[in-house]
Order: structure tokens, then C-alpha cells, then sequence
């Protein structure tokens, strides 16, 4: 069997262009989200793909991208519709996917320098250039002792940035494991990829601390940490990672940085931040005090897949010192073994994660950089900024609706007021949500803010504009005005009904 040659290549990958092309440039009129039953698929596929068996003999490319219009276009969630105001965004620019075909060509494992040396060193200086435009401070660049890495997400860095932290609470970790005695803190706001690391690291669910917030918020309490450290050290335990967070996925808390870093360092306990939606929202000014104190923690995280136009997967982990990651992650076998990696001059990025493997994923990163110039990132964070302001005012103005929460960047969270009652208001915004859902629309998600049921309007997707938000509006005041006129109808006595 042989590859195709390069002139087959050029004509089919020309043909895969037109129908990316195709589907973006029409995505507006198909419903944000699908309306098969589960196992559709399945079905479609087994009287094709599996009839009688996988296919024997090679078939055309215009038979693929016909059952991909046939089965998967149909069945698909479209995250890059933009009427997608659900979870928080996926980015995926055009210029990130031309990164991404370049990186597939090069066809690169970078899990040392000397395997590609390019894949290793394209990331640094992007990471390096990054964290100065987000205003991380110098110490986080590999010129200032520090540096950083693309993540497959912000689960693996929140994972790695815990093992780092218990290697360093324990000279003894690597070679006996865990003990029991050590703690990691969070509030009930943090992201259940933390409760996880803790559950892949073997801490056990008595490690998670829930620290409590501050009065009239759902960010951190400093007072409530320092509180939980002191009491947890007095008991013999060990402190061994606080986790603050830019930007919650329920409503966009922000937690105290600063305040957070300065009770974690009387205890020696590691500071994460989690900033995986907003963090990328100090590449403009007016949001950079959203990290006000970031230099002070040991890590910091924000995705460039969510916010800031690059195609899953791109998470971006910088470290203030860049030998804990390999401290905790580096075993290395006689195969891997090399003349740059022994010179201690090279920067191999199997240390810095948990698989061994990693593709050249800096390639998409640079191609929406260089696309964009960081005036376009700051505009196009900027302009969802203002596309929530704006939904925010016509909520404030309507009486029919209220604000769950201040809005926070992007993200506002809503919900119906009958006038009711607090129930009644629950069901009537449960039932907004569900029917804008089933409309298609748009696409919204749901959380609970002080046991309240809460309508979560995430805008973010690269296509989505002001008329976009306006009809999302009208869809939400048309579906209220009818929950109120059948929760009126249900009221009416029978008896004395004309």
C-alpha cells in the first residue's frame, strides 16, 4: 500500500477546505443542537460503514464527506454556531485550524528537544511572548527561571501543577506516595477537574478542603482559608496546594489572588490558578487586575481554546520555577536517553506533562497570534465583553427578568421572575431554558447560584455579533411571556370560568 502522492493529496485536501468552508459559511442556518435519539448514529453508520463489515477495498473521499453530511453534520452540537451560548466557548478560529494542518504535515512528536527541536523551542518563545502580554510577570518566562507549556486541557494542569506540589511538600512522595495527612483547597465553586486530580493522585475525597467565600460572594475568603490551614496544620496535616480560581465556570467568580498567595505562603502550600475561561482576559488592561497578584503563585493556567481562537486542544500551564515539573514527572529510561537532554541545555516537555508523547500544538497557537496580532485577540475578547454589558442593560430594564449574579466578562446569568414566588421563578426559568434549547436556535446551559435555578448565557463563539444576542433576547422574553400565560391559564378555577 502507498501514501498519497503529493499532487492526490493537494486535490483531496482542496476538497476538505471547500467543505470546512462550506459549513462555516452556513452554519447560522442550521440548529445549534442536534435532534437524533442516542444510538442514531450507530444505525446510520452500521448500514454503511459495517455493511457487511469494514470496508475490504478503499473507497473516495467525496463518499466520506457525503456520510459526513449525512450522519455527522446532523448529529452534531456546533459549537461554532453563533447562536452557541453554552459551557463557556470553544474557539475555533480558521487560522487555528490552518495551524493545526500544519502541524498534522510536519506529522512532529515533541516529547523531547531532540526529537523536534522546532516543536520544543516555537513553544517557548510563544509561551515566553504570552505570559508578557498577560502580565505574569517576568518570572514566569524560561529567560527569567520559569516557563511555560500547552496542555491538552486545564484537568492535566491542574493534575500536573498537584504533583509538583506534592513532590515539593514531600521529599519522600516519589518513592512512598501519598500518606493521608496531606490537603488540598478549594471553594464549591472550583472546578470539578481539581476534586479529580485529587482523586487520580490517590489523596482520597478527605483531602479536599471546601473553603468558604466571603460574605456577598462566591469568591475565596481569604479569612476562611487562613483559618483552614492554620487549623489543618495544628492537626498534624499538610497543606499542599490551594487552588484559586479566575473566572468560575458557574458565574465567573474571581477569587483574591493576592490575599489567597500571601495565607498559602505562611504554610508553604503550592498556589494554582485556574483560569482557564477569564485568565486570557488580562491581555487587555482594563482586565488585568482579574490576576492581580499572580505573581506570587507557583502556577497559573488559562486556555487558549476557550477564549482566544485556537482549536481544541490548547491549554496553556506556565510555572515559576522551571525544574519542579521535571523534579516530579522525569523517569527516564535508557531509550530516551540523549546527548542534548544530558547537556542540561534543552527543554524537554515529557517532563512538563503526564504522557510521554505530544503533538506540535504551539503551530495553531502561532498561526492565531500571527493572524491576529494581539490587537485582534484584545478585540475580540473586547467586543463579547460588550455583547454582555448590553444583554446585561436589557435584563436590568426588564421587569420580567433579573440578574442570578454581576455579570463577569462575558457571562451573564439570568433568570425568570413571575412574581410568584422563588419556586415558581425556578420552574418558569427551567422551562425558558429547555424551550430556547429545543427552539435551536441557540444553545444555553443552566447552573444553581444560592439554590436557585439560573439561566448561564456564556458569549464567546468567533462568529457571534450583537443581532445574535438581540434574538437570544427575544427568544427568552417570547418563551417567558408564555410560561406566564399558561402558569395564568392553570390558575383559573374551572368552576367559575366563562
Amino acid at each position: 500500500m502507498s501514501d498519497l502522492d503529493p499532487e492526490e493529496f493537494r486535490r483531496l485536501g482542496y476538497a476538505v477546505v471547500d467543505w470546512i468552508a462550506q459549513y462555516r459559511a452556513g452554519l447560522a442556518d442550521l440548529p445549534v443542537r442536534p435532534d437524533v435519539e442516542p444510538g442514531w448514529v450507530r444505525e446510520q453508520l452500521s448500514a454503511t460503514l459495517l455493511s457487511p463489515g469494514l470496508p475490504e477495498e478503499p473507497r473516495p473521499l467525496t463518499a466520506l464527506l457525503d456520510e459526513v453530511d449525512r450522519v455527522v453534520v446532523p448529529a452534531s452540537t456546533h459549537w461554532q454556531h453563533p447562536g452557541f451560548f453554552g459551557y463557556f466557548p470553544a474557539n475555533a478560529s480558521l487560522h487555528s485550524l490552518l495551524g493545526d494542518m500544519l502541524s498534522g504535515g510536519l506529522g512532529a512528536q515533541g516529547m523531547l528537544w531532540t526529537t523536534s527541536p522546532a516543536a520544543t523551542e516555537v513553544e517557548q518563545v510563544l509561551l515566553d511572548g504570552l505570559a508578557a502580554a498577560l502580565g505574569l510577570g517576568p518570572a514566569f518566562a524560561f529567560t527569567g527561571g520559569g516557563g511555560g507549556s500547552i496542555q491538552d486541557s486545564a484537568s492535566s494542569a491542574a493534575l500536573v501543577a498537584l504533583l509538583a506540589a506534592l513532590n515539593r511538600s514531600s521529599p519522600e512522595w516519589q518513592e512512598r506516595g501519598v500518606d493521608g495527612t496531606e490537603r488540598v483547597y478549594v471553594t464549591a465553586e472550583t472546578h470539578s477537574s481539581l476534586a479529580k486530580a485529587v482523586r487520580v493522585a490517590g489523596l482520597g475525597a478527605r483531602a479536599l478542603r471546601i473553603v468558604e467565600p466571603s460574605p456577598r460572594s462566591l469568591a475565596m475568603s481569604p479569612t476562611a482559608l487562613a483559618d483552614a490551614l492554620r487549623a489543618d496544620a495544628d492537626a498534624g496535616l499538610r497543606p499542599v496546594l490551594v487552588c484559586a480560581t479566575v473566572g468560575t465556570t458557574g458565574t465567573g467568580a474571581v477569587d483574591p489572588v493576592r490575599e489567597i498567595a500571601r495565607a498559602a505562603a505562611e504554610h508553604g502550600a503550592w498556589v494554582h490558578v485556574d483560569g482557564a475561561w477569564a485568565g486570557v482576559a488580562a491581555l487587555c488592561p482594563e482586565h488585568r487586575h482579574l490576576l492581580d497578584g499572580v505573581e506570587l503563585v507557583d502556577s497559573f493556567c488559562t486556555d487558549a481554546h476557550k477564549w482566544l481562537l485556537t482549536a481544541f486542544d490548547a491549554s496553556l500551564l506556565w510555572v515559576r520555577d522551571a525544574a519542579v515539573l521535571p523534579a516530579a514527572l522525569s523517569i527516564t529510561p535508557e531509550y530516551l536517553r540523549n546527548a542534548a537532554t544530558q547537556s542540561g541545555a534543552v527543554v524537554d516537555y515529557r517532563d512538563w506533562q503526564v504522557p510521554l508523547g505530544r503533538r506540535f500544538r504551539a503551530l495553531k497557537l502561532w498561526a492565531v497570534v500571527h493572524g491576529h496580532g494581539l490587537s485582534g485577540l484584545r478585540e475580540h475578547i473586547r467586543s463579547h465583553v460588550a455583547l454582555a454589558d448590553e444583554l446585561a442593560g436589557l435584563v436590568r430594564a426588564d421587569p420580567g427578568f433579573t440578574l442570578a449574579a454581576e455579570p463577569s466578562l462575558s457571562l451573564v446569568c439570568l433568570r425568570v421572575v413571575t412574581g410568584a414566588g422563588p419556586e415558581a421563578d425556578d420552574n418558569a426559568t427551567r422551562t425558558v431554558l429547555e424551550r430556547v434549547n429545543a427552539s435551536g436556535t441557540a444553545f444555553l446551559t443552566h447552573i444553581v447560584v444560592d439554590g436557585r435555578y439560573a439561566i448561564r448565557v456564556a458569549i464567546g463563539s468567533v462568529t457571534t455579533e450583537s443581532s445574535h444576542v438581540r434574538a437570544l433576547w427575544k427568544r427568552l422574553r417570547t418563551e417567558a411571556a408564555g410560561c406566564l400565560a399558561k402558569s395564568s391559564d392553570d390558575r383559573v378555577d374551572p368552576a367559575t370560568s366563562g
